[in-house]
């Protein structure tokens, strides 16, 4: 028996229908603040995440499912989406277009990694991107998504974290005082924040490690080497967040695990301190991938993760699998042929309807109506035909009544 790959799942049945639903949400929020949908290619050349994500983080290093194509080009399953979006935001020339450019994306990622209880290696995200706006006000409007978002949802329980690492100017400042400080507890820290010491020392604030986390509580606050235009920036948009009546809690540790971001990132933090969307702004990745200087923001949420939550909440809607309004059994052939033709009028009129197609016998196709759980059933048979007219069950009730074998009249009664 061959079985699905370690670290992936199949979806289908009330899963499916609980997909279906988190997206269709989605869809909704997005429509409502105006991002539009672009959908990029599983996998890309590897260059584009070793110079977009950052070749010192845990993904470049670690996680991606790299491999040589037959034209011997590496190429990389998607570890995530910002670097995709933005390739073919750059590509496909919608700088051109007129700015500040609005989209969204939902898709599966790749990363390597250990499978454990919300974790796969197979992972699917939703995220959001809004390329050509230096102003706070594009993180305060995707915060203002992210917040809308699990409003909707019914999810209570999140609280908005939010800090800013700076920018190209003083992050240089920040860098060093951070690295003395890791210097002195060097030994202690595990051998990951050992080796980002050099390279990329902010990762160490991310650690998950517990010794590593403890340490680092204390080290320098990257608001204290804000130079003046990065604490402008944070300021006004705290302001934003505020008019806005978005609740939120300024958290110094907030740094975000990719090397794009700069000045704001963000994270919405279930109890715990489970993320549940991360983001902030990235403007120097356009430039670093194309050349061509222009402000970036979004974010990213991890929908299977929040399909747990809402499960584990009670907060998806009952009754969500796609199940037919009414069951059109038969007796006899002139009734199996008159049984499929008004299953099939029926679903022209819009009413979800179904029909036995193995031919069983009368008492077979009831029963398995009332294993689907149909809400309505009928038998035609000769006499059924003869008269225009059959019997409609209330399957639940078990209430009865006769109505003729027209579409009109059986879509009132379901209705």
């Amino acid at each position: 028996m061959i079985q699905a790959p370690r670290g992936t799942k199949d979806i289908f049945g009330e899963n499916a229908a609980a997909w279906q639903y988190l997206e269709e949400q989605i869809r909704q929020v997005c429509k409502l603040f105006a991002f539009n949908e672009i959908r990029t290619p599983i996998f890309e050349h590897t260059e584009l995440f070793l110079r977009g994500v950052g070749e010192t983080t845990d993904i470049v290093q670690k996680e991606m499912y790299t491999f040589q194509d037959k034209g011997d080009r590496s190429i990389t399953l998607r570890p995530e989406m910002t670097a995709g979006a933005a390739r073919a935001f750059i590509e496909n020339g919608l700088h051109n277009e007129p700015l500040p450019a609005k989209l969204f994306y939902m898709g599966a990622n790749f990363r390597y990694e250990r499978p454990q209880k919300d974790r796969w290696r197979q992972h699917h995200q939703f995220g959001i991107e809004v390329y050509g706006s230096e102003n706070p006000a594009a993180e305060a409007e995707i915060m203002s998504l992210g917040h809308y978002l699990l409003q909707k949802l019914g999810i209570t329980n999140i609280t908005l974290h939010i800090n800013s690492i700076g920018c190209e100017n003083c992050r240089p400042i920040y860098r060093q005082q951070l690295q003395d400080f890791i210097r002195q507890n060097l030994p202690s820290l595990c051998n990951d924040c050992q080796n980002r010491y050099e390279k990329n020392p902010l990762r160490a604030l991310d650690c998950k490690v517990p010794i590593c986390k403890t340490i680092m509580a204390n080290a320098p606050s990257t608001l204290a080497s804000l130079d003046d235009d990065c604490k402008k920036h944070f300021e006004d948009l705290q302001n934003l967040l505020n008019a806005m009546k978005i609740p939120f809690t300024v958290n110094p540790k907030i740094v975000r695990g990719i090397d794009y971001y700069t000045r704001t990132v963000f994270e919405f933090m279930q109890e715990g301190e489970s993320t549940v969307i991360g983001g902030g702004r990235y403007d120097g990745l356009i430039e670093q991938l194309s050349g061509i200087k222009i402000a970036a923001a979004g974010f990213g949420m991890g929908m299977d993760r929040l399909l747990i939550l809402l499960k584990n909440q009670g907060l998806l809607p009952e009754n969500l699998k796609n199940t037919p309004k009414i069951y059109v059994g038969f007796a006899g052939e002139s009734g199996y042929q008159k049984s499929q033709e008004l299953v099939n009028l029926l679903r022209l009129a819009g009413v979800s309807a179904e029909s036995d197609l193995v031919k069983r016998s009368v008492k077979a196709q009831m029963k398995y109506a009332n294993k689907r759980e149909i809400a309505f059933s009928m038998i035609i048979g000769d006499d059924e035909i003869a008269n225009n007219a059959a019997t409609l069950k209330n399957m639940q009730t078990g209430e009865q009544q006769q109505v003729k074998l027209e579409v009109a009249e059986i879509g009132a009664v379901l209705c």
